[in-house]
């Protein structure tokens, strides 16, 4: 189960990054955050963006709403999404770890 945190202007995903991987893939809940990897390695920022567009194109969510609170340098992080509730990420992402 991936922990959601409320926030005011809509949910915090915490992500567990993988960056360098073979592949960019949502890899499940691993203690409570959504393990992301993707195949951009961690050099100035690049494989946070690649994080922020693959979980728009797996979320169908736009970049615009998904925004890194913190651990830019680390690979837990926590990012805000905008504009949805709780409950309709969590169906998101319960969709999106079946397919």
């Amino acid at each position: 189960m991936i922990a959601l945190e409320p926030h005011a202007e809509g949910v915090i995903l915490l992500v567990r990054a993988r960056p360098g991987a073979r592949r960019n893939e949502i890899r499940g809940a691993q203690a409570g955050m959504l393990k992301v990897c993707v195949t951009q390695v961690a050099e100035k920022g690049k494989a946070n963006k690649a994080i922020v567009e693959f979980l728009s194109k797996s979320l169908g969510l736009r970049k615009s709403q998904i925004e890194l609170l913190s651990g830019e340098t680390s690979a837990q992080k926590r990012f805000l999404i905008r504009d949805v509730s709780l409950e309709e990420l969590q169906a998101v992402l319960v969709k999106s770890s079946m397919s």
